[in-house]
């Protein structure tokens, strides 16, 4: 019990420490330790990193479930059941639609049967964009969400840490300059400002040589997001992969659809006249046209 006593008076004066320091800082009545040029070119590209991967995380959750609603299902699913649940798209409602309306106004007339035949190729483009949504989430979404709530979650604690190192160490150079400002002086509560001057640089050592540990690891976690990139590089190609896939298999149902839908178009009716054929379904008038309606009359 009191070395917990013990420890939360410790880091209460640590917090208080910290915050003395920030708030000088802030007034300009304390010096702050400044970073290499190199570490804060590192932190600027983390930063940079996890704002531009947050945002195409979520536009491509926008593009492949549009539906809000659905992406919070979807999210929620995969916290808790880890997979997306199974429902139909768009698409494959509205082929049941119409396979169900060409049923009801006959298979055997022209209008049923088309319907039949389009709703069978809307249930087919339905299910490859289902298969395309559930690819492009695997190779694409689900690592970069991985990287965003792993690997970027990790530097910014590390960072978070690396600042209040620092804090403790700044705290700590103003407590060796105020000892060293009070030599030869008599203190109040009787402690030599030597004793001071000596517990004051050994804080400072103890301080630097946190810093300079802490300051090592963020630095190497920052690094790091290079490799992030070259991964990010290889699921960005993966995506444009499966993404071209779908829109060819897309592009071959829609071709198979119309040479369905052309080969059961009727031949229009047709009327020759002084060897010239003339649609009788087309309301445009040739010479021969008028030059048998001219003998009719």
């Amino acid at each position: 019990m009191d070395f917990n006593v013990k420890k939360l008076v410790r880091d209460a004066g640590t917090a208080l420490s910290r915050v003395v320091q920030l708030t000088e800082e802030k007034l300009g009545t304390s010096e702050k330790t400044e970073l290499d040029a190199h570490f804060e070119n590192l932190a600027e590209r983390s930063d940079t990193t996890k704002l531009w991967t947050e945002k195409i995380l979520r536009d491509t959750e926008a593009v492949l479930t549009p539906n809000p609603g659905n992406r919070v299902e979807d999210f929620l699913f995969e916290k808790i059941e880890k997979k997306r649940p199974n429902r139909l798209t768009n698409q494959e409602y509205l082929g049941l639609d119409m396979i169900e309306a060409g049923n009801d106004f006959g298979p055997g007339t022209a209008y049923g049967s088309a319907l039949i035949k389009v709703g069978q190729s809307e249930q087919r483009l339905g299910q490859t964009e289902r298969d395309f949504i559930g690819s492009a989430s695997h190779c694409y979404i689900q690592p970069l969400r991985k990287f965003l709530d792993g690997e970027m979650k990790t530097i910014i604690k590390e960072r978070s840490l690396l600042e209040s190192k620092r804090l403790d160490l700044d705290a700590c150079k103003n407590r060796l300059r105020k000892a060293r400002s009070m030599q030869g002086q008599q203190t109040k509560d009787g402690i030599s400002p030597e004793f001071l001057l000596e517990q004051a640089e050994k804080d400072l050592r103890v301080a630097q040589s946190e810093f300079d540990r802490q300051a090592e690891i963020t630095k190497l976690l920052l690094e790091s997001v290079s490799s992030s990139h070259a991964s990010h590089l290889r699921c960005l190609h993966e995506f444009v992969e499966t993404q071209a896939g779908y829109y060819a298999q897309c592009h071959q149902v829609m071709q198979d659809l119309q040479r369905d839908l052309n080969s059961y178009v009727k031949p229009a009716p047709m009327l020759r006249l002084n060897s010239e054929e003339v649609d009788l379904t087309t309301p445009t008038t040739t010479p021969a046209l008028e030059s048998f309606s001219s003998a009719v009359q």
